[in-house]
């Protein structure tokens, strides 16, 4: 293990990701989120083939023995992806980087309910505080008064069904690793979600200028550098490690949308942003404790898991 390198590779995918939202929402006035969808798709392919041939795994790398788990962990993260891109369209950028950090809230949930796991009071606490914030963020567009700006509640609830399914479907990748190597697992989603994509060209995709069609394609480039980045932090530290890192991009979003988008967040979202972190890392700490209480309980009844 080589810690510091893997936090350099996460903080590394955090600004791809981050460089990522932002062309996106810079061409969201000239193309529909499926076509962005599937630029963001595509054009991480040629990086992704790249990464298996230096990997040499060319060959092999996109094999599989579970093509329906990759079927439904593709719709369902296709459908979170394009939901996100809705919202990056109709919300301010921090805001939307918020509401997207109640995805790892829910995971705890789905975790729950779908794969058995054992959710104690520690960690319900946690999901709970989280979902405080949640509605601390979200207050504004869901009030009342909110019916003035139709678009931006609009841009609240997508964003929020956008961080419940990234949940359900890291619920999936959570199923797949059990049988499917990482490199499958990003090759075929990425062709899962560009194909997916494309059964939205008869719902008003069109010819963008030039200057979108650039961003929209350094989005993909941007977005297959960022996953490949992603996958390499965890093969340098323990996931546990680097997962408090993704909330860097609230630092980048704050800083985007001020001096790109000219956009000044509200003391609500800050406060809600705030509370939703705190749960975060309160839930990844409790999940590391968790896996070094398994490592010892395996080492002392010698059980390897090999």
């Amino acid at each position: 293990m080589q810690p510091l390198r893997g936090i350099l590779f996460k903080i590394m995918s955090v600004m791809m990701f981050m460089g990522m939202a932002s062309l996106i929402k810079a061409a969201s006035d000239e193309v529909p989120p499926g076509q962005a969808v599937f630029f963001r798709s595509f054009f991480a392919l040629p990086i992704i083939f790249a990464w298996l041939a230096l990997r040499g795994e060319l060959r092999t790398g996109w094999k599989t023995t579970n093509p329906m788990g990759h079927f439904w962990r593709g719709l369902v993260g296709t459908a979170a992806m394009g939901l996100g891109f809705t919202g990056l369209g109709l919300l301010p950028l921090p805001e939307v980087t918020a509401i997207g950090y109640a995805a790892p809230i829910f995971v705890v949930i789905f975790a729950a309910m779908f794969l058995n796991e054992q959710v104690r009071a520690f960690r319900l606490s946690a999901v709970a505080l989280g979902m405080v914030g949640v509605i601390i963020v979200l207050s504004p567009r869901l009030s009342v008064g909110a019916s003035l700006n139709t678009s931006e509640t609009l841009g609240a609830v997508v964003v929020l069904m956008g961080a419940v399914l990234a949940a359900l479907a890291h619920v999936f990748v959570r199923k797949l690793v059990a049988t499917e190597t990482t490199a499958a697992i990003v090759f075929w989603f990425t062709i899962t979600s560009s194909g997916m994509a494309l059964l939205t060209l008869p719902w008003g995709w069109v010819i963008p200028p030039l200057a979108a069609t650039l961003m929209l394609i350094m989005a993909g480039l941007l977005g297959g550098i960022g996953q490949i980045c992603l996958t390499s932090s965890y093969r340098f530290a323990d996931a546990s490690l680097v997962a408090p890192f993704d909330y860097t991009s609230m630092i980048l979003a704050l800083m985007i949308g001020y001096f790109v988008f000219d956009e000044v967040p509200t003391m609500t979202m800050l406060v809600g942003a705030g509370i939703v972190i705190v749960a975060g890392v309160l839930i990844i700490w409790r999940e590391r404790r968790l896996g070094l209480q398994r490592a010892q309980q395996r080492k002392a009844t010698g059980n390897t898991g090999i």
